[in-house]
């Protein structure tokens, strides 16, 4: 068995590149909580060991309750453990996640959009992307919960 290519080292500038969009989320007034939420959910959707070990310390360093984490992979029947900005924010999430099997709805962007401001929403829509780029790479390249990289398992 091998292990594939250390990606942070093979292209450190790509990552670099990436790491410019995460500032950029970071610094565009979008909840923290809400971000790491929306990475949480988009990366348990993905299969991204990495990233769920990642954004569920991220949560629970924000003191996210261990009930609230448990319930997100069932928000939509979790009733008031989430915020309406949060609902609207999963939901925009899984259907811009989705977008091969079908295009977000016009009620999951009225949904988002009765939420957030036009900036917040592109800003979303951002995070939404760059977690899914994020989830993508690390997958391919077999990245586990710890961040070392997994061997084949061919």
């Amino acid at each position: 068995m091998s292990r594939r290519i250390d990606y942070r080292t093979a292209a450190p500038k790509g990552m670099q590149a990436f790491g410019g969009v995460h500032a950029y989320i970071d610094q565009s007034g979008l909840p923290r909580t809400l971000v790491n939420l929306v990475y949480l959910r988009i990366s348990q959707i993905n299969g991204c060991p990495y990233c769920v070990a990642t954004h569920a310390r991220d949560l629970i360093k924000e003191g996210v309750a261990a009930e609230k984490l448990l319930l997100l992979p069932v928000w939509r029947e979790s009733g008031e453990h989430f915020s309406a900005a949060e609902r609207a924010a999963l939901r925009w999430a899984e259907a811009v996640t989705h977008v091969a099997a079908a295009h977000p709805s016009e009620a999951d962007y009225q949904a988002a959009a009765a939420q957030f401001s036009d900036k917040e929403l592109a800003d979303l829509t951002f995070s939404i992307s760059l977690i899914n780029a994020y989830n993508r790479i690390a997958i391919s390249f077999r990245q586990g919960p710890d961040g070392a990289l997994l061997e084949n398992e061919e």
